[in-house]
């Protein structure tokens, strides 16, 4: 099981930047649940078990690789974010004493890295049999190009034919949080700032795009619901923000605009018991190496 992730959040200057770490646990203790169905259908159409080896790409705080892991699967993860990394070791290594390198403990994975997939190999030798992004592209301009170099880096540790899963947001018309996160489009926009970084409407070829990139072959696809819900609006800003969606709009006005803004979008989508609920669609592609 894992250990719940609780942290009392102490006021802060509102037009502040978000501390990373805070944001960090609000992916951890909001957000990244809502990709859990995600998860679990892609694991269900690979039949992940005990002869998956898998390499996940972004996996942050490391749900996705608990899941995984409760299967049976072997498990390393790789992420460029420290502190959602740190509350993946929270989660899967409790006891190991971690330093942003492989854990050391005897059993071997899970193993959790921190930088470029690259320095990933497997300890014994043995390559991958699966690997995952389960960082949805699609909605963020230039997401699939930073992507790229990732995957180009992760590809030679995979045995030949081994499953590569690609994730991203579904149809805007089906993704009742795509207006929710025009806010950061417009907001980005009317500073006249650059857009790196700020969202964008998901086209239906984004992955097939990628795949094709990186010298994959894709071989199906599938939809999932994935409905974001909170507990009520002050949960759903927080998660929201979390998911570094909104950055670009951050740094182009200030946090406490893009808060207020957002909170202002969510209104319809709040329900008579103060819960918000927004019915999401997000695909997956699978495809081999």
């Amino acid at each position: 099981m894992t250990p719940t992730l609780v942290r009392h959040h102490g006021q802060t200057d509102p037009s502040a930047p978000m501390d990373p770490g805070t944001r960090a646990r609000d992916w951890a203790e909001i957000q990244e649940r809502m990709l859990a169905p995600l998860y679990e259908a892609v694991y269900d159409r690979l039949e992940v078990g005990a002869g998956t080896r898998m390499l996940s790409l972004g996996c942050g705080s490391g749900l996705a690789l608990l899941i995984a892991a409760a299967r049976g699967a072997r498990v390393t993860g790789v992420d460029t974010d420290r502190e959602r990394l740190d509350l993946a070791r929270e989660r899967l290594l409790p006891e190991a004493a971690w330093d942003g390198g492989p854990d050391p403990a005897p059993a071997g994975p899970p193993q959790l890295f921190a930088g470029d997939p690259s320095a990933v190999a497997p300890a014994d030798g043995v390559p991958y049999n699966l690997l995952t992004v389960f960082s949805p592209i699609g909605c963020s301009a230039g997401d699939s190009e930073g992507l790229l170099p990732a995957l180009e880096s992760a590809l030679p540790l995979l045995a030949r034919g081994s499953s590569v899963v690609l994730t991203g947001w579904g149809p805007p018309e089906r993704c009742a949080t795509a207006a929710v996160l025009r806010v950061a489009a417009r907001l980005t926009d009317g500073a006249r700032t650059p857009r790196a970084g700020g969202w964008r409407p998901a086209r239906r070829d984004d992955l097939e795009d990628v795949a094709f990139r990186a010298g994959l072959n894709p071989n199906g696809s599938g939809r999932v619901a994935c409905p974001f819900g909170y507990a009520d609006l002050d949960s759903a800003v927080r998660g929201l923000l979390s998911t570094r969606l909104f950055d670009a709009a951050v740094r182009a006005t200030d946090r406490f605009q893009v808060e207020k803004e957002v909170a202002e979008a969510l209104h319809p989508h709040r329900r008579q018991d103060g819960t918000v609920w927004m019915p999401n669609v997000f695909r997956y592609l699978v495809c081999t190496s």
